[in-house]
């Protein structure tokens, strides 16, 4: 949830989650529209299908693997999450930088990849997170109060907008949203009455699916 949501909008959406499916089995055994239902209003709805399907192997596993490698081969997982999840969940000695924590490390020790101490890759990377979210920021960088502003290179400099995403409104992301509530509101929807490019879109992101001339959630 937090890949592409602020934590304050994830957080209540993850405690309901939780209740809903405490387990992984739980969400294994779900309905694919009713997971991509209860993720509704986060965007980037792909990510439910991701999880869902996530569930769905780990289940099969009988167990989450536990190293980066092995976890890189569940649906939807990068090298950032497959690195998290060793190190937060199982005490792996990895790095695994967010974009906050890729700053840190480019301007204050210039390589962006940098291992962690030895024994202590949860607090590192737990506090790369920190500081780059809250004092290492994009354009103004707070370093009369970051603890490693002393020995850093980049001390004192500001730096350009970052390039903005681009707008929501009128954007393709937003046909296929609306398309996705109708269809979720409506229970079915003729596929006739679609907008075409969006429903391929979502039929091939697994967010939908159609027969008998009927979009619907997949079932």
């Amino acid at each position: 949830m937090l890949q592409q949501t602020q934590v304050s909008r994830a957080v209540p959406r993850y405690l309901a989650w939780l209740e809903r499916w405490p387990t992984v089995e739980a969400l294994a055994a779900a309905r694919p529209a009713d997971v991509i239902t209860e993720w509704a209003g986060m965007g980037y709805n792909r990510r439910a299908v991701f999880l869902h399907r996530c569930a769905i192997a780990v289940t099969e596993m009988g167990g989450f693997p536990r190293e980066p490698e092995e976890l890189r081969r569940l649906p939807g997982v990068g090298p950032y999450t497959a690195a998290a999840i060793a190190c937060f969940a199982f005490d792996a000695q990895v790095a695994a930088p967010d974009t906050n924590a890729k700053r840190v490390l480019e301007r204050a020790f210039g390589d962006a990849d940098l291992a962690p101490p030895p024994g202590l890759a949860y607090e590192w990377n737990q506090a790369l997170f920190d500081l780059g979210r809250e004092v290492c920021i994009a354009r103004r960088p707070r370093c009369e109060v970051c603890p490693l502003a002393d020995g850093c290179p980049s001390r004192g400099r500001t730096y350009a907008p970052l390039r903005k995403q681009s707008r929501f409104e009128g954007s393709f992301r937003q046909r296929r949203a609306e398309l996705l509530r109708a269809i979720a509101a409506a229970g079915s929807l003729p596929d006739a009455d679609a907008d075409t490019e969006a429903l391929v879109s979502l039929v091939r992101d697994g967010l939908a699916e159609v027969s008998g001339g009927y979009a619907r959630l997949p079932a």
